[in-house]
């Protein structure tokens, strides 16, 4: 399904060239949103206190890429706590702001706010408003580093490669369908994936393997954990002090067999993993996640490369030496 939003980040040049190079976008427009006069040109919007922002409208295929994806990567393109002013470009035309038409939008894009607010002691200074008037921009300013190759931009050459190779986690380790899963997994794998069944202690793949490598999620292929973080805990499963990054796993109360423990899931396929503990090592953050081998598929570094891991490498401790 198609869909559209409207965001506002500094000059529009880079924000649209940018925007139009991330896979499942399928247009890009620019224009003037939220302002107070009707048709405005760029001289009015730029001198006579229009209210107007420069704006990106971005039509996109829900199908293929979600709006909290989109927002990610918006973000990493704007100072989200500067007011009126983005890289050399001041004044209020160049506020960041996300602006809807669906109003369903609301709450996703919300969410997605609070949670970049974390990470930032200064308040959020993104306007999140419904999109109430847009006009299009003059003809000139449409594709304009497409047509300027050199032209002006605040956004730095390395911002677009990442953009094109950025793709939806969400979307490319989507859960499979109960079908899928019993095409592809053996009976154990399936029974702890979709059952929460726990496989012997001792008699399972990873429980002793320390190579070095990235263990992944048996039904998605989404990456989980790294060899680096894996020791040995006397427990007879795979155990890791922790996963490759927080969102990544899904933590849930589990009260069944009488015990109150936390069970932890693959966010994006849902696939039982485990159950993470506080007896792991202090220096590494006292956690342990106890892991069933048959959740996982190992990755050797040797191969990580060719499988489609090779950004991890870095964060393998041989790479960094």
């Amino acid at each position: 399904m198609k869909k559209e939003i409207y965001l506002a980040g500094g000059c529009f040049w880079g924000t649209e060239k940018y925007l139009e190079n991330i896979p499942g976008v399928l247009s890009t427009e620019v224009g003037y949103a939220n302002g107070n006069t009707e048709n405005p040109t760029y001289e009015e919007v730029c001198s006579n206190n229009t209210g107007f922002a420069e704006t990106v409208k971005v039509e996109y295929e829900d199908s293929k890429i979600g709006l909290p994806f989109i927002l990610e990567l918006y973000y990493d393109v704007i100072n989200p706590v500067s007011i009126n002013r983005q890289g050399g470009d001041v004044g209020t035309q160049y506020r960041t702001g996300i602006y809807f038409t669906d109003t369903e939008d609301e709450t996703v894009i919300l969410t997605s706010i609070g949670k970049l607010q974390q990470n930032y002691r200064e308040k959020i200074a993104v306007e999140v408003k419904p999109l109430f008037n847009y006009y299009k921009a003059e003809e000139y300013h449409q594709k304009y580093l497409d047509k300027n190759p050199g032209g002006y931009c605040h956004i730095g050459a390395a911002k677009f490669e990442k953009a094109e190779k950025a793709l939806d986690p969400s979307r490319k380790y989507a859960k499979k369908t109960v079908d899928e899963l019993k095409e592809n997994l053996n009976e154990v794998q399936f029974n702890v994936t979709q059952n929460s069944a726990t496989e012997p202690p001792y008699q399972n793949e990873y429980f002793d393997k320390f190579e070095e490598g990235i263990y992944v999620d048996i039904t998605t292929g989404e990456p989980l954990f790294l060899s680096d973080d894996k020791f040995e805990s006397g427990c007879g499963w795979p155990s890791f002090s922790s996963p490759i990054a927080p969102e990544l796993i899904t933590n849930i109360t589990d009260r069944s067999h009488g015990m109150l423990r936390t069970e932890v899931r693959s966010s994006h396929g849902d696939a039982h993993l485990g159950h993470v503990f506080e007896d792991g090592p202090a220096p590494q953050g006292g956690l342990r996640y106890c892991i069933n081998s048959a959740a996982l598929k190992f990755i050797p570094r040797e191969e990580m490369e060719e499988e489609g891991y090779g950004e991890y490498l870095s964060l393998l401790r041989k790479e960094r030496q």
